[in-house]
């Protein structure tokens, strides 16, 4: 058993003082009050948390792992110790590896991939395509995560870009729908005139303005109506733009029929920092102006946005290089958005409470994870505890990433994560990744 004391504990939107026992996977007890002197005793270990915040592990609902075909970048194994190391404690992986896990046998060599090589715990998406709705109306959906639909081509040119295919995507599929909205007419047209404009070689500052918020929201229209006409269970990605939160509702993720994910990346960088990080900063949906984070910010407290994500989609810096059209979009973000997220709150612009409600309970409660995002007796003890005395530097020796680099280099956190539990088990200890390997797969109450 071990027992976590005196920690300042934030879960459910109320913050208190509490002791937690861990037994075996699970969280056995939760104490306001003083911990019985005979169970300080039984523990074999005791941790002192006095000082320290303690919450629910971070469920990310968007990242790139590149494995199979791509782990030159990053893989299970590596891009989970990152994980880990920043407070998160479950993953959904996207589909466009190599090969792309469009088929149910695909995702489940994806799955046999993980097992015993995850820090944290894990599930996949299946990815769709133009003519493949025969797997996605088998996909399991006490195992399988979502279905994911890229409505505007990214890394891995898996666009869904015939209507008839789309209809019937939004019309048969009962499990969550996943969307990359970006309109992938607009944004050729926009390529085309830029190239007219600069030639070959277009800076990175013109990235916002080929992926442009108009062609993000023309795709996210296009996906909310769909849902609209279908009862879709729709989930928007990664949204980046002001005029995007008008199509979207406020109130609790597990009450809409519609919810919408923003990252970290889209809340904390702006245009205004191409200039200095180039395209380190290079997204897809690109990152926009300061107007654009700031509603962002404004929709993610008031309650359109309902979950924060990474999206983290390691490249090596070699692939980095280049302009708007030939640099890799996509950065590694998963070890520090918890971090970030920190930050921002204590700069004021959330509540740390609001910041568990995003990363940890909104999205097991939108993909309807069992036992897991939040602290309860009987839950998973995925658990991180949050020093808020100890600033971290963001330097290349701490980064864990397989490729290396991280946008935020430089950067000084006020906080750092000082342990991570995964199904009750140390992975992450002040500083270091240990050798347990114990995340398991996710499964849904669906």
């Amino acid at each position: 058993m071990i027992l976590i004391q005196r920690a300042t504990i934030i879960n459910e939107g109320e913050t208190f003082t509490g002791s937690l026992l861990i037994e075996g996977e699970r969280i056995s007890r939760i104490y306001r009050d003083e911990v019985p002197e005979q169970l300080l005793k039984s523990c074999h270990e005791v941790i002192d948390a006095r000082g320290l915040y303690l919450i629910p592990g971070v469920i990310d609902d968007q990242v790139h792992f590149r494995e199979p075909g791509l782990t030159h970048k990053g893989d299970i194994f590596s891009e989970s110790r990152a994980a880990v190391a920043g407070g998160v404690t479950s993953y959904m992986e996207m589909p466009n590896t190599m090969p792309q896990t469009i088929t149910n046998d695909a995702l489940r060599r994806k799955q046999e991939l993980a097992e015993g090589r995850s820090a944290a715990n894990y599930s996949f998406y299946l990815g769709a395509t133009n003519d493949n709705i025969g797997e996605l109306l088998q996909a399991d959906p006490r195992t399988t995560c979502g279905v994911k639909v890229f409505m505007g081509s990214s890394t891995g040119n898996m666009l869904v870009d015939d209507r008839r295919s789309l209809q019937q995507i939004f019309a048969e599929v009962g499990m969550l729908i996943a969307t990359h909205c970006e309109s992938e007419e607009l944004i050729r047209e926009n390529r085309d005139r830029m190239q007219k404009l600069y030639g070959a070689e277009i800076p990175v500052e013109v990235h916002p303005l080929i992926r442009s918020a108009e062609a993000c929201y023309r795709s996210t229209a296009t996906a909310v109506e769909l849902a609209d006409r279908y009862g879709s269970h729709l989930h928007v990605l990664h949204l980046s733009t002001a005029r995007e939160m008008s199509l979207f509702t406020e109130g609790a993720a597990e009450k809409k029929q519609i919810t919408a994910e923003v990252c970290v990346h889209h809340l904390w960088f702006s245009d205004q920092d191409y200039g200095r990080l180039g395209t380190r900063i290079k997204w897809n949906p690109a990152v926009k102006g300061v107007a654009d984070r700031d509603a962002l910010r404004q929709a993610l407290r008031s309650g359109r946005l309902d979950v924060v994500a990474t999206d983290h989609a390691p490249h090596l810096l070699s692939e980095k290089e280049g302009g708007a059209l030939k640099a890799a979009s996509g950065g590694p973000l998963v070890q520090h958005s918890l971090p970030a997220m920190w930050e921002m709150a204590r700069q004021g612009l959330f509540t740390h409470e609001l910041v568990v409600e995003r990363m940890c309970h909104a999205p097991a409660r939108l993909f309807r994870i069992q036992d897991r995002g939040f602290i309860r007796e009987g839950y998973y003890a995925d658990l991180v505890l949050i020093d808020p005395s100890s600033p971290l530097t963001v330097t290349p020796e701490n980064i864990l990433y397989k490729c290396g680099w991280s946008p935020f280099e430089g950067e000084v956190f006020g906080s750092s994560v000082k342990k991570t539990f995964v199904n009750g088990a140390v992975a992450y200890d002040e500083g270091g990744v240990t050798e347990q390997l114990t995340g398991q797969p996710l499964t849904f109450v669906r």
